[in-house]
């Protein structure tokens, strides 16, 4: 008996535990009660409206019309598309591609987004990362494309004698730092010399300001002319297979000249790679060739300056790991160079990039009046090993350029 009222009381003890611990444990909330109303209040609602009835609205919203929004969810939606569940409606590719869109274009955090399209900002953070990556996927064989044969680089090529007047051109260099928030555990390599977290971009640029070839991720400490010797580009160039055309006479002159890309004064000089004499002590006949070569590099300055100011998570510190900055890097140049090649008004506005007046005066751009953002220059090295050809090249160039066959009539006011 004396047992029995023993074990008794032991259940009693339990259960009287056990209630006590089912108080004292929260409610689990699955869904918080603000982001059930996504379909009825969320930004994709007033989306659809603005893009029936305000479409200046809707252009600055996502940087796009509502019929290039359109275009990229016929691209991309297939890869965007998440099955229904029993306990929940998958969010749609129109919201995901839409969400994510807005994130480029805003650069606002995905707390913020959250608020907005009533979406959970981990699962913001989940989608943009996953879009991103099925935009640069899907569209990188079109919009992001180095062209592989001659005549593909000879249509870059006579862009840039058209546009820019500036013969055998195969594209302009840049290189930009973009600045991020240091990782747990970043090491030295890192940071760049003013000891600040980034990673690179090297990019090649054609005459109309689109992305031809870029490269992200590399360490932050290096230099532009670091970039491009480890870039696949450069090595691509060492082998010679790229496919450029061969040497061939410059217009209106029997003075052959390899086909080259340009570059600022950061990058080495060679012989198919043309960049400026250095400042100091120039004569007149090296300044036009200088200013000659500023015009047609001018064009990887609008590319980042458009870039930064119109899809603005490039305009501040970027608070993601290396990685995720390399996956809306990528889809953003995509993005870019849909836009540009659709020459979209909603992306670039008239007088956005920088352009020249009647007399061929330059006036900038409005992109300069927001400056590059988080697209900082790298530093400068100064010029060195410069082969006996490429200088030879290079002063032939100059000859030309101050020649009858190879002037404009406006470069002299210029220099």
């Amino acid at each position: 008996m004396a047992n029995s009222n023993k074990q008794l009381a032991i259940q009693v003890i339990c259960a009287l535990i056990c209630s006590e611990k089912q108080k004292k444990k929260k409610r689990r909330i699955w869904r918080r009660e603000c982001l059930k109303r996504r379909g009825q209040q969320g930004l994709s609602v007033p989306q659809r409206v603005l893009e029936l009835n305000d479409e200046t609205g809707c252009r600055e919203l996502l940087r796009m019309t509502a019929e290039e929004f359109e275009f990229l969810l016929g691209m991309v939606g297939a890869l965007i598309t998440k099955q229904h569940t029993k306990m929940r409606r998958a969010i749609s590719p129109r919201d995901r591609l839409s969400v994510t869109l807005r994130y480029l274009a805003s650069g606002e955090t995905f707390s913020s987004l959250s608020l907005q399209y009533r979406i959970g900002a981990s699962t913001i953070s989940q989608i943009v990362m996953e879009t991103c990556a099925a935009l640069h996927q899907v569209m990188k064989k079109d919009f992001l494309k180095t062209p592989s044969t001659e005549a593909e680089w000879r249509t870059v090529a006579h862009d840039f004698e058209s546009k820019w007047q500036f013969p055998h051109c195969l594209g302009a260099l840049g290189g930009k730092r973009i600045y991020l928030q240091p990782p747990a555990k970043s090491g030295s390599l890192d940071h760049n010399y003013k000891g600040r977290f980034s990673v690179t971009i090297m990019a090649a640029v054609d005459a109309n300001s689109k992305f031809i070839y870029a490269s992200v991720g590399t360490q932050g400490s290096v230099s532009d002319a670091g970039l491009f010797a480890h870039s696949d580009l450069c090595k691509a160039m060492d082998q010679g297979s790229l496919n450029f055309p061969p040497p061939k006479p410059l217009p209106n002159s029997d003075i052959k000249m390899p086909y080259v890309f340009v570059g600022d004064e950061a990058y080495p000089l060679r012989p198919d790679l043309m960049t400026p004499y250095p400042c100091k002590q120039t004569d007149q006949s090296q300044r036009v060739l200088n200013y000659r070569l500023s015009r047609a590099r001018r064009v990887a300055e609008n590319a980042f300056g458009i870039l930064a100011n119109r899809l603005r998570v490039f305009r501040n510190t970027i608070f993601l790991e290396p990685d995720k900055v390399v996956k809306i890097t990528m889809a953003s140049l995509c993005i870019h160079n849909f836009l540009r090649e659709r020459r979209s008004e909603a992306y670039t506005p008239p007088a956005f990039a920088d352009w020249e007046n009647e007399d061929h005066g330059l006036v900038e751009g409005t992109w300069r009046n927001q400056g590059t953002g988080s697209f900082q220059p790298v530093e400068q090295r100064s010029e060195s090993n410069v082969s006996v050809t490429a200088e030879s090249q290079r002063n032939l160039l100059c000859d030309y350029f101050v020649s009858p066959a190879g002037c404009v009539p406006w470069q002299e006011e210029h220099i």
